[in-house]
């Protein structure tokens, strides 16, 4: 029968779980406050278009001559959003298509002015006005190679026989260099700690053959670091070149980490009731079909947009709104079936293992600290958009809807710290050792009366098992028996 490295979860009582609760509460708490009072992320620079007239023009509709603010590299993106304030004697809602030309160009130090790129980018846009109209995102950059940018804006077709246009007032934003230092710093803090776990973790399970590691113990070998690439160690790189791919390599390292951890809970959750061993086309491929197209619509989104943008500043998802609404169908149709297959899973599992003290414990556990995290990251994500997380413009405007460093600390520090729990609980204790009898198989989990005896052993090197008791007759009483 094949042997289980033991795990602190089983010696831990009931105080020890509210205490392993409690402590994780309070880092994720202490993250929240820190983030709370640490600096905007956005900086915004509002101005009224009839102030960036170009001479000898009376027209609401441009051209409109815009300079952005001094930049630097800790500025990381920029973006040049408009919104039009009309003069409506009603306030129904309407929708207005309109085209807009925008040409950019670059600044250099020396005041030197450079052409990005030749040509005058035409796009069309879509106003969307009730009782006030919706911002529009007219250029995003995502990486900045000049100090400052000059962008000629002029808008067609925006003029309306009913609806007359009273002012159009534009806004830069840009992160906040204050916020992108606290990213920088809270990013090599999780780098260190999670290293650090990792090799506390993978130094905890050296006496341990990998064959004889549980499920969870397998994956967090895989998940911590995963983990440390989804706190992406190459982070400073954005601010040391002005290239796409840091940007880039970080989109690529999350979605690699969120859905290896989707995949984790899907093996772990069907690993309690299948032992033994588990076939790779029955057990892992299912599987890693659901969260491989996952992983592709992710990064094929990230991918779509950025090589857009690098060709076309101006470009948005709306632009392409058939084949957006194409991606968002198929990747709202594959998370509705992950969804579905994860809860079969759970519920087959708490059904069939509700009586096996050991396997119900990780069960228990695991479905327990899952369920809060996700009730929190549900819980931050609607405070933080809304409504908003199905619309159309959800994606590309993402970035330009943070409010503070809590929304952005709060979900690095909850996966972060819900990783550090995991690896604290399926590490083994130092005591632990490995003639252990606990096996990966509830037929055999209970098959010791003592629990300390199931976790650590006994005194003794070898003790078979009869009748589903340990035979701990002593040399002494052996050696009296043969006598007699």
């Amino acid at each position: 029968m094949d042997r289980l490295a033991p795990m602190r979860l089983y010696t831990l009582s009931k105080r020890h779980f509210v205490l392993v609760f409690v402590v994780f509460f309070i880092c994720f708490g202490i993250t929240v406050f820190i983030g709370i009072a640490g600096p905007k992320i956005i900086d915004e620079s509002t101005f009224s278009g009839s102030k960036l007239m170009m001479s000898n023009n009376t027209s609401k509709t441009g051209p409109f001559q815009l300079k952005s603010p001094p930049l630097s590299t800790y500025n990381q993106q920029l973006w040049l959003t408009c919104l039009i304030q009309l003069i409506q004697v009603d306030s129904m809602d309407f929708h207005k298509e309109f085209d807009m030309s925008v040409e950019i160009k670059g600044i250099m130090q020396d005041a030197s002015v450079m052409h990005i790129h030749d040509n005058v980018y035409n796009r069309s846009r879509l106003l969307h006005c009730g009782a006030i109209c919706e911002e529009i995102i007219v250029v995003h950059l995502g990486y900045l190679n000049y100090t400052q940018y000059q962008i000629n804006v002029n808008f067609e077709k925006l003029q309306t026989r009913k609806y007359e246009i009273k002012e159009v007032h534009f806004t830069w934003k840009t992160y906040n260099p204050s916020f992108s230092q606290v990213e920088i710093w809270f990013r090599f803090v999780f780098v260190v700690f999670t290293f650090m776990v990792t090799c506390l973790f993978a130094h905890s399970l050296r006496k341990f053959s990998m064959r004889d590691w549980g499920i969870e113990q397998k994956w967090m070998s895989v998940l911590l670091p995963l983990l440390l690439l989804y706190n992406d160690p190459f982070f400073p790189l954005s601010f040391l070149m002005n290239s796409w791919f840091p940007g880039m390599l970080d989109d690529l390292f999350q979605a690699v980490f969120l859905c290896a951890l989707l995949l984790f809970w899907l093996c772990v959750y069907h690993g309690f009731r299948v032992q033994g061993e588990r076939k790779c086309l029955t057990f892992y491929m299912p599987k890693l079909f659901i969260v491989g197209l996952l992983w592709l619509s992710a990064v094929t989104l990230g991918i779509w947009q950025t090589v857009n943008e690098l060709h076309d500043p101006t470009y948005q998802f709306k632009v392409d709104t058939g084949n957006f609404q194409g991606m968002k169908v198929f990747f709202l149709i594959v998370v509705s079936l992950y969804i579905l297959y994860l809860i079969f899973l759970i519920v087959r599992a708490c059904s069939e293992l509700k009586n096996m003290p050991y396997i119900d414990l990780r069960l228990k556990f695991l479905t327990a600290l899952t369920f809060v995290v996700l009730v929190i990251s549900i819980a931050i994500l609607y405070l933080r958009f809304g409504a908003k997380v199905l619309q159309d413009n959800f994606v590309s405007e993402l970035s330009t809807n943070y409010q503070n460093s809590a929304e952005f600390l709060s979900f690095y520090g909850l996966l972060n710290f819900y990783l550090y729990t995991l690896a604290f609980v399926y590490s083994p204790s130092k005591n632990a050792r490995y003639d252990s009898e606990l096996k990966d198989n509830p037929a055999f989990s209970m098959l010791n009366d003592s629990d300390d005896e199931v976790i650590y052993g006994s005194d003794y090197e070898e003790m078979p098992l009869q009748n589903g008791r340990a035979i701990k007759a002593s040399t002494k009483y052996e050696d009296e028996t043969d006598s007699d």
